[in-house]
């Protein structure tokens, strides 16, 4: 009996912390609803910048000027809700965390939503303007360069995606090194291989361009690096750890 009430406890506590976390993104989302065009006109920036003079973007669809900035503002108030979404997270995990687990999770969640947060402004600021002015460039004589804002949303929000999620390779390698699971040394004999995958997940992730791909696989290979140094650091830290206290609790 009492473990089936520690369950639904449990499943009550989870029902909370996922409706506060809903409730985070709507409350986000109905500040920037009305900002929702000025939102969708700064994302376009880096492509018109790089288009030709007179030229324009366009909507095939009648309600994508109503919907491309409505997606925009509901996917944006999901990343500007994500500290508070990982605090939900932390929330419901900690109490069953060991001593040392919780001086780890804790750091690695701020550094996470951090490095999200970085791999979009990377993809922002650095690689979109170098592949838009690329792809503007290669158009062929005569053919008017007027891109869907469906078709530019959607192409955006997945490298948005695929730049943040490939941001947390640190956070990986941390925790592999930390759980015993791998070192660094291991990690660093196989180099050539993951320098070559780079460039695979690159091409799986991005759209079928070089540039992309390139932009995406060089800071996957330098995160890398960063997070072989630093989970050195951790190597088995929290196996034994988690040894030492479980045999503090046997005695």
């Amino acid at each position: 009996m009492s473990d089936a009430n520690n369950l639904i406890s449990h499943l009550i506590e989870l029902r909370s912390r996922i409706l506060k976390a809903l409730l985070s993104v709507l409350v986000v989302f109905l500040c920037l609803a009305y900002f929702s065009q000025d939102l969708y006109q700064l994302l376009a920036l880096p492509l018109l910048d790089s288009m030709p003079e007179n030229a324009s973007m366009i909507a095939t669809d009648v309600a994508s000027p109503f919907f491309a900035p409505f997606k925009l503002t509901l996917v944006l108030s999901f990343f500007i809700a994500i500290p508070y979404v990982l605090y939900q997270v932390w929330g419901f995990v900690a109490p069953g965390l060991y001593r040392n687990e919780k001086k780890l999770v804790a750091p690695l969640l701020l550094s996470s939503t951090l490095l999200f947060y970085a791999g979009m402004a990377f993809a922002y600021f650095v690689v979109f303007p170098i592949a838009f002015a690329f792809f503007n460039s290669v158009a062929p004589e005569g053919v008017t360069v007027s891109t869907d804002i469906s078709s530019y949303l959607n192409f955006v929000l997945k490298l948005f995606f695929a730049f943040g999620v490939s941001f947390e390779i640190p956070i990986a390698i941390i925790l592999l090194c930390w759980t015993g699971v791998t070192d660094a040394k291991s990690l660093r004999a196989k180099r050539p291989y993951v320098v070559v995958g780079a460039f695979v997940v690159g091409m799986l992730l991005t759209p079928p361009d070089i540039i992309s791909q390139t932009l995406l696989a060089i800071p996957m290979w330098i995160l890398f690096e960063i997070g072989v140094v630093v989970g050195s650091l951790y190597a088995g830290k929290g196996r034994r750890n988690s040894d030492e206290e479980t045999g503090t609790e046997i005695e």
